[in-house]
């Protein structure tokens, strides 16, 4: 008997791990045929795909690469767009091409960081809100809302001046203000899921509170979770453009976006390029990461899915 129930139990196994492996086929098709199907879900994986490229990249494409350590060039000065110069020149003779492909790897950087500093902040606290509850929960919820009825950028700004300017310091208070979004979502859904009967399984085996959280709970708030980070990063790039333009941000020579259109401002509108190119950069990476984003929610709603 147990010869054959040896074979036996092998042949299932394989049957399993074949249908799982063809049910992840069938996941990858049904998601490649939502996400395609819609331009603009198209078009933002595009745009994203190529500044993802250019901040890899960007530092040995660049075709002035001394330009975007703030190399000095006076004879260059505010030249306009020519076959040298695709994107003309700055004030101190630099390639403004160069320093936008640069400015892509600290822009996208500073989004990343801020991004994944906010979940990490506010994906724990959310689940502990949410599944705890009581009086756990109403101390995180008010301490949510008291971050969430103060003005993100005027709080971060308060908070890098008090740290002083600088990209570092720009990234930490983006990311102390970021994190209240992602503890409203995470709770929401915990308090969706904890009741389901899984979990009371897994409570009734003796399971820890930690385990039960990010063992059980926390791969159900994975897909709400990308859905949301996708979309902040082009909000965080532009937040942190908002500081580098006001002086709070990245410093000189570093070429960042917001930092650019800072300087860029006395120079319109006779020297229109200087501002243009930098702030289509941004325009381009928001837009990217938002139709990204909504392609993601498209893709990864159930709802969606079985329609």
């Amino acid at each position: 008997m147990s010869g054959q129930s040896l074979p036996l139990t092998a042949a299932m196994a394989a049957e399993e791990r074949q249908a799982r492996r063809a049910h992840r086929l069938r996941q990858l098709r049904l998601w490649r045929r939502l996400f395609t199907r819609s331009f603009s879900s198209a078009l933002g994986l595009a745009i994203v795909t190529v500044f993802l490229v250019f901040a890899a990249f960007g530092p040995w494409i660049a075709p002035y690469p001394a330009d975007a350590m703030g190399a000095v060039n006076m004879k260059l000065s505010l030249h306009p767009p020519n076959w040298q110069h695709w994107f003309g020149t700055d004030e101190m003779g630099n390639d403004l091409l160069t320093r936008v492909l640069v400015g892509t790897r600290t822009s996208l950087q500073i989004g990343l960081t801020i991004t994944l500093g906010a979940a990490a902040i506010g994906t724990p606290l959310g689940l502990l809100s949410g599944y705890v509850g009581g009086g756990t929960r109403a101390a995180i919820m008010s301490l949510t809302d008291l971050f969430l009825s103060m003005p993100g950028l005027v709080l971060a700004i308060a908070i890098v001046a008090a740290l002083g300017p600088g990209i570092t310091n720009a990234t930490i208070a983006l990311a102390i203000v970021w994190w209240p979004g992602y503890v409203r979502l995470i709770d929401a859904k915990t308090l969706s899921v904890k009741e389901e009967p899984y979990i009371e399984v897994a409570r009734s085996l003796g399971a820890s509170r930690a385990r039960i959280l990010f063992r059980y709970l926390l791969p159900n708030c994975v897909s709400p979770l990308i859905v949301k980070a996708s979309m902040d990063m082009g909000a965080a790039i532009l937040a942190a453009a908002g500081l580098g333009f006001i002086g709070l941000g990245a410093r000189a020579p570093t070429p960042e976006w917001g930092a650019m259109l800072s300087i860029a401002r006395g120079y319109l509108p006779q020297w229109w390029w200087y501002a243009v190119f930098p702030g289509t950069a941004i325009y381009l990476s928001v837009l990217g990461f938002n139709l990204l984003g909504d392609g993601l929610r498209d893709m990864l709603d159930p709802r969606t899915s079985s329609g």
